[in-house]
């Protein structure tokens, strides 16, 4: 037996995630590249724009930085702090408002202590170690004689599918979030609300992706011990 990445029936299981992966990081680059060119409406820079925002939600406790890079934007809910990458923070587009819109929804769900938000965070540790140290024990109980040692590096690492979906409803409401902010505070005009939708719905379409990707190496682990049991 091989480690997965030499194993060619793993690419029966890994290759669809893997082209819609592919895919998902075309439509973030694209979209995004495509709409930091458009200027929004209000004329308004993403430094602003989550000022604005984040007052309109009474988040004034919530700071924010710029951070290097790009696509770096996140938001810190042990510093409340929002980081935006310079492009985002400076400049007045499209691609600005929306990203810096998603970034503030995290920051209402972590005000308003949106469950499956502190549900992922509570994730965390275990799904770090489980990422790493999981395939390590499954390919150990393929070669030592211990009962049952693949199977719990097999649990070890279904900790990330269970972060990842539980990460798409928290990436999906911030998006929702967003959208329904940009709208009622008079940033989202029509013209620009079809951009913002297609910037938020690339990004999404990323975290499905990362989802489809544990669950095929998940596939991959059941198909082995199968095989194993069957011999």
């Amino acid at each position: 037996m091989f480690f997965p990445v030499f194993d060619p029936r793993y690419y029966l299981f890994a290759l669809p995630a893997l082209i819609l992966g592919l895919y998902a990081q075309y439509r973030v680059r694209s979209s995004y590249q495509k709409y930091l060119q458009v200027r929004n409406a209000r004329g308004m820079a993403g430094y602003e724009a989550a000022r604005r925002l984040l007052e309109a939600n009474g988040l004034y406790n919530v700071s924010v930085h710029e951070t290097p890079g790009q696509l770096t934007d996140h938001y810190d809910p042990r510093r409340k702090a929002l980081f935006l990458s310079p492009a985002v923070a400076r400049s007045a587009t499209v691609a600005s408002l929306g990203i810096v819109a998603h970034e503030v929804g995290h920051a209402v769900q972590d005000a308003v202590n949106y469950g499956p938000m502190r549900l992922r965070a509570g994730l965390v540790p275990a799904v770090q170690i489980g990422s790493w140290l999981g395939p390590i024990i499954f390919m150990a109980g393929l070669f030592l004689p211990i009962p049952n040692l693949s199977l719990v590096g097999l649990l070890l690492f279904s900790g990330t599918l269970v972060f990842s979906l539980v990460t798409l409803p928290v990436e999906y409401n911030a998006s929702n979030r967003a959208v329904a902010m940009l709208q009622r505070s008079g940033l989202l005009t029509g013209a620009d609300e079809k951009g913002v939708r297609q910037v938020l719905s690339a990004a999404a379409l990323t975290y499905v992706a990362a989802t489809a990707q544990a669950l095929s190496t998940i596939l991959y682990y059941l198909f082995i011990l199968g095989g194993r049991r069957r011999d």
